[in-house]
């Protein structure tokens, strides 16, 4: 099987640039990618911060993180890095239409034997594979943020993945650092299937006055030894990303439990998306709570 020693993720947000940074500490040359040089260059110095916080943590060898940086350059050119890729994974919204044409372009470009990634947390791969002429080749790379430090890799096998690209994301996934789990594409997967049930209903609750989203969030991380509650990892994915996810899995799936609840929809209309935008069920600083969205409240 063909190595990877070149890659290109597509999409330079909170999990693009997150997936860029884990390859080229993998020691594999990566090329972020956007069509804004602007979010490039955002996701590049997101990068920047989470080496040097690696060193100055200790986790991280002063040269393991220069190593990793040079490693890593960021582009607008798609097709031009495409070109000489062993790898694509993409990472842009979670739109149907704009993965089918991009994994189109990419197709038309890139070398015979490379691995064509999505790192999509619902959508269906046997979709957007059957949109090249490689759908043998496209597989699901579902990974979680923050990337660097979440030691899970969702990997989806499309109906027409072929068993040697999965034993290939199945060794990336090793060389990453990552625990893998092999799941069939079914809408929303497994991760995501069970997480935005959760989610929606921790939102209800809230809605409902049942407790306060601190309080929410105590529960299942004290209770059911969750790391972070439904509500802050919400925020953390982005609530604009998690209703694109629930509003396709209750298209595909019409079961309640997807159905959007009344205050993330209120929530993404105003603006308030999570850690990114400050504000979403809590008020964010240097990417930490510091009390509850005044918008949540009854």
């Amino acid at each position: 099987m063909k190595s990877i020693d070149t890659a290109v993720v597509v999409g330079a947000g909170t999990m693009g640039h997150g997936i860029a940074q884990v390859l080229a500490m993998a020691g594999i040359a990566t090329t972020l990618v956007d069509v804004d040089d602007a979010v490039v260059q955002r996701g590049l110095a997101r990068v920047k911060e989470n080496l040097d916080k690696g060193v100055d943590k200790k986790k991280l060898e002063p040269a393991a993180r220069d190593a990793a940086g040079a490693r890593l350059r960021g582009s607008t050119a798609m097709a031009e890095a495409l070109a000489t890729a062993d790898l694509l994974i993409e990472a842009i919204p979670e739109r149907m239409e704009w993965k089918r044409k991009l994994f189109t372009d990419a197709d038309a470009v890139m070398p015979a034997g490379a691995l064509l990634a999505s790192n999509t947390s619902s959508l269906s791969i046997t979709a957007i594979a059957r949109s090249t002429k490689r759908p043998e080749d496209v597989v699901g790379l579902h990974f979680f943020n923050p990337v660097h430090l979440m030691k899970l890799l969702e990997i989806v096998k499309g109906t027409l993945t072929s068993p040697a690209t999965l034993q290939r994301a199945q060794d990336l996934a090793t060389r990453l650092g990552k625990t893998a789990i092999v799941v069939n594409d079914a809408p929303g997967f497994a991760t995501s299937r069970l997480g935005i049930c959760l989610g929606n209903e921790a939102m209800r609750m809230l809605e409902e006055g049942v407790a306060s989203a601190s309080d929410i969030d105590q529960a299942m991380k004290l209770g059911y030894g969750h790391p972070m509650g439904p509500l802050a990892l919400s925020d953390l994915v982005g609530l604009d990303v998690r209703m694109n996810i629930t509003e396709g899995l209750f298209a595909e799936l019409g079961t309640d439990g997807f159905r959007a609840p009344r205050l993330l929809k209120r929530l993404v209309t105003l603006g308030d998306v999570g850690q990114k935008s400050g504000r979403g069920f809590y008020v964010w600083e240097n990417g930490e709570t510091v009390g509850e969205n005044p918008a949540t409240r009854r």
